[in-house]
This record gives structure tokens, C-alpha cells and sequence, in this order.
């Protein structure tokens, strides 16, 4: 698990963090990113710049969208509307990669059931000969 943290750049990478702002669990199936919204944009208000990796986790979680839409002066019902087909996206995207995540373990427990027992029982090729 990882803290999503607002931090000085002038201090240590291990130092002192001015607010924990969220949370990144990759383990998790599927992976947890939890922010808190109004947090976060505060601190991308105040000049806060994330680190690429941050971003990315914002950009997966919706929450870099939201503030593009933010920053580009869009209204609330035209960002909500924005964030809802983003959710759909999402979900069809989710949807195709666990069906290719499917197909694919067909295809290699096809491959290896086609390989059958005689493949298992070749002989090890010969060592070099020695001068």
C-alpha cells in the first residue's frame, strides 16, 4: 500500500509530508487508487505539481479528467456528463480486457493439450563433446 501525499519539493524524499491525501494498493484485485477529491484539488489549485506516477493514477481514476474539465472552466452538469461516459469507457474497457484475459488462458491450455505426453518424455539434447 502507498500514501498519496502532498509533500515539499525541497524536502527529503523520506521527509516530512504536509498531507495525506490518498491511497494506491496495486495488490488488490483490482487495484484500489482512493483520493479524496476535494484534497487534492485543492492542493493542484495552490501549485501542487504530481509526480508522472501520481498523474497516471489520477489519469486511471478519473480524477486527472475531472480536473482538466475543472481548469477549462466547464459546469458541473457538462463535467458530470463528461465523468459518466468516461465511467462507461471504462467499464467496456474493463470488460475487453477480461475477455482477452480469458481467450488468451484458452489459447495457452490449447497449446499445451496439443503438445500432449510425448513432448514431456523428449530425451534431453546431448552434451558437447569434450576435447
Amino acid at each position: 500500500m502507498y500514501h498519496i501525499v502532498a509533500a515539499d519539493s525541497r524536502s527529503a524524499r523520506n521527509g516530512s509530508v504536509i498531507e495525506v491525501v490518498g491511497r494506491y494498493e496495486p495488490r488488490q484485485e483490482p487495484m484500489v487508487i482512493k483520493a479524496n477529491e476535494d484534497r487534492v484539488f485543492h492542493w493542484l489549485k495552490t501549485g501542487a505539481l504530481p509526480t508522472d506516477t501520481v498523474r497516471s493514477l489520477f489519469q486511471r481514476s478519473g480524477l486527472w479528467l475531472k480536473w482538466s474539465l475543472m481548469r477549462a472552466g466547464k459546469d458541473a452538469p457538462t463535467i458530470a456528463s463528461e465523468m459518466e461516459k468516461w465511467q462507461m469507457l471504462q467499464a467496456e474497457k474493463t470488460r475487453r480486457e477480461s475477455e482477452r484475459k480469458v481467450r488468451h488462458a484458452a489459447a495457452r491450455r490449447k497449446a499445451s493439450a496439443s503438445k500432449g505426453p510425448e513432448s514431456a518424455e523428449a530425451p534431453a539434447p546431448a552434451a558437447p563433446p569434450q576435447a
